[in-house]
């Protein structure tokens, strides 16, 4: 497939661009017939901290009600990752988790810089993109979330939203 680069225009109001979390979870090998899972939230905005704290809580929640005890985070060094916000944030919900008993400790590893084949999610992202590509015509911003979300086989949750006011 050959892709040419097609102008928006000026009047279209679609964001430019959408912004997408996503996490990988890998199947527990023991369990016969366990597939992967990716957990997908787009964004209506920028990817910034508190969409990122958000976007964990979303997580952890989901994770606790699976049973699960810990997630073993690995990221990118993008600035919405590894701001002060964030591990501040995290920080504060391992010490809660601890003292109260009741949650998902998360464990996040930072990979070296420019090391992004380190991370399991990246493969997965490249082979997404080649799935919801149109050659012929510029998606719209929903169009573009439900071809990913069925890309992955996950529902199209709910957008995070970016708060009016960022500190």
């Amino acid at each position: 497939m050959r892709l040419v680069e097609q102008a928006v225009a000026k009047d279209d109001p679609d964001p430019k661009a959408l912004a997408c979390y996503g996490l990988l979870l890998r199947a527990d090998p023991s369990e016969q017939d366990a597939t992967d899972q990716m957990w997908l939230r787009f964004v209506d905005g920028r990817p910034v901290s508190p969409v990122t704290i958000d976007y964990l809580d979303w997580c952890g929640r989901k994770l606790q009600a699976a049973g699960k005890e810990a997630l073993l985070l690995i990221w990118d060094n993008a600035p919405w990752h590894v701001s002060h916000q964030v591990r501040a944030w995290i920080r504060d919900h391992n010490r809660q988790v601890k003292q109260g008993g009741d949650g998902v400790r998360i464990i996040a590893c930072y990979l070296p810089i420019k090391s992004p084949w380190l991370n399991a999610i990246e493969a997965t992202w490249v082979h997404g993109k080649r799935r919801v590509v149109e050659a012929d015509r510029l998606l719209t911003i929903q169009e573009l979330a439900d071809r990913v979300s069925d890309a992955y086989d996950c529902p199209h949750e709910p957008h995070l939203v970016m708060p009016k006011k960022v500190a």
